[in-house]
């Protein structure tokens, strides 16, 4: 899954998203309200955490053209001002989820994955095909029950290939939802982390190869 953090906060964006990859997550910071619109238009996120008062473009202009756009994402809204008020406020931008400041890191987890769970269409909560089994919520792996020790890109492939139902991935969607814009987009990152869980899969193999297409879990 990949997030976008918007926080003016240098410090708290940079620990939110050294948290959030520590969850095995691709994550893009932008620092104000401009960069932060401009990278959710470009790239397909699964969730952008927004907080409301940013410099330059305020958050509550940000999460309106997001939803008049009809951005794909979901929208998690921070703010340090809680009152029932803003809440409403910013639910009623198109926002689909707020939480006040401060916040334990743990419920901010938990709400990034609530919200991708209720994406459409909907990601079951255990994901399983071909005898392989991914808990993302416990960030869990297994093969005819057998534990996989996996890395976060290895990880990240396995789960959107299962979500897929046995639709062809290509490679560009791969880079685009497992890695982060830093990632050069010509580089063999895709090919060798599925070479890597291929391996830790073990035979028969399970991730079939489409040529000039990407790839895919068959059921």
């Amino acid at each position: 899954m990949r997030i976008l953090v918007v926080e003016d906060d240098v410090e708290l964006a940079e620990a939110i998203a050294v948290g959030l990859r520590r969850e095995q997550m691709a994550v893009d910071v932008a620092f104000d309200g401009s960069s932060g619109l401009e990278h959710a238009c470009v790239h397909d996120y699964d969730v952008v955490v927004l907080d409301r008062d940013l410099p330059g473009l305020h958050g509550d202009q940000v999460c309106a053209t997001l939803a008049a756009g009809g951005h794909r994402g979901r929208v998690l809204m921070l703010t340090a001002a809680a009152t029932i008020d803003d809440r409403v406020d910013g639910l009623g931008l198109g926002a689909d989820d707020y939480l006040p400041k401060p916040f334990a890191f743990a419920e901010l987890v938990a709400r990034i994955r609530a919200l991708i769970r209720r994406a459409q269409p909907a990601i079951p909560p255990v994901l399983s095909r071909g005898g392989v089994v991914l808990d993302p919520a416990r960030r869990a792996a297994s093969r005819g029950g057998r534990p996989l020790d996996l890395g976060p890109k290895e990880f990240g492939v396995l789960e959107l290939l299962l979500a897929a139902g046995g639709r062809v991935v290509s490679t560009e969607e791969l880079l685009e939802r497992v890695w982060d814009r830093m990632t050069d987009p010509f580089t063999g990152a895709v090919k060798v982390t599925v070479s890597r869980l291929r391996r830790k899969l073990g035979d028969p193999p399970v991730i079939e190869t489409v040529a000039q297409a990407g790839y895919r879990i068959p059921g």
